[in-house]
């Protein structure tokens, strides 16, 4: 599918993109359409209850920049050159995923909205000369030009994307494939209500995950990595693949995420309504 509007906007450079986001679109988010703000004010209260009122309008105020950074970045790398995004995108411990993708004929790594996902999710190109295949698994949108527009992003620099629902018939047709898959999975959404399965204390709540990346792991016999982000600077990302090494993984899985938000709060997605029903609601 054509989007022309989309090759106009991410053909121009990244510092127009950033001032747009800095002068336009941070301030129309924050404060004229204030985009979930009592989501997100009672996400940072909870999480941060011991804080202070300044340090939570702090942290408000940074992410709303940063997701302001995240749609024009996305925008952005629609387009970007592999070059540049080589420059602005590092990945640590590469050579332990493919090794283990080859070993035990495929890999899981988890990741989570984080700085701009869509840019360090997407390392399809540079994994497959080693004779590895990135999957990247989503959730279908209920709009179609929207959820083709995001199949188009992602699918720019060498991966595939696979349908959640078709998931485990797919891994099994890739089990004989020649190209070692691996498969990166969003892992910090809430799951629906039946199907929250494991609940562990998350950023001081209790709070359910999804465990499916721990269920295939088991099923398949494939080791499983968390994607650690930082963002060293503005534009900048880099993705440390960490092994999870304990039986529990979806419990690993929180801890590392928590760490990862704790070390740089403002990346995380804090829009989204992740405690939006209690343990004693789940069926």
């Amino acid at each position: 599918m054509k989007h022309k509007w989309l090759d106009i906007l991410s053909s121009w450079p990244l510092g127009v993109h950033h001032f747009l986001a800095d002068y336009l679109l941070y301030p129309f988010i924050c404060y004229v359409a204030r985009y979930r703000r009592k989501i997100v004010d009672k996400n940072i209260r909870n999480a941060f209850p011991d804080w202070s009122e300044a340090e939570r309008k702090a942290l408000r105020k940074k992410f709303y920049h940063r997701f302001a950074d995240i749609v024009v970045e996305t925008i952005y790398g629609y387009s970007v050159s592999d070059k540049e995004i080589e420059q602005r995108v590092q990945y640590v411990n590469v050579d332990a995923l493919t090794q283990a993708c080859h070993l035990y004929g495929g890999a899981i790594t988890l990741l989570a909205h984080l700085g701009t996902w869509e840019w360090v999710a997407d390392y399809g190109r540079r994994i497959r000369p080693q004779g590895i295949l990135e999957i990247n698994v989503y959730r279908r949108l209920k709009n179609r030009y929207f959820n083709q527009l995001m199949l188009d992003i992602r699918s720019k620099r060498g991966g595939d994307c696979v349908e959640k629902d078709v998931l485990l018939r797919r891994m099994v047709q890739l089990r004989q494939g020649e190209l070692k898959p691996m498969y990166g999975m969003l892992s910090d959404q809430k799951p629906s209500p039946r199907n929250a399965h494991v609940w562990t204390t998350f950023l001081g709540q209790e709070t359910a995950f999804l465990n499916g990346g721990e269920v295939l792991c088991r099923k398949f016999g494939y080791p499983c990595f968390y994607g650690y982000i930082r963002s060293p600077k503005r534009g900048c990302y880099t993705m440390t693949l960490m092994p999870i090494t304990s039986e529990n993984i979806t419990e690993e899985y929180a801890r590392l995420l928590e760490q990862n938000i704790l070390e740089q709060p403002e990346l995380w997605l804090w829009s989204h309504n992740r405690w939006k029903y209690a343990k004693q609601q789940a069926v």
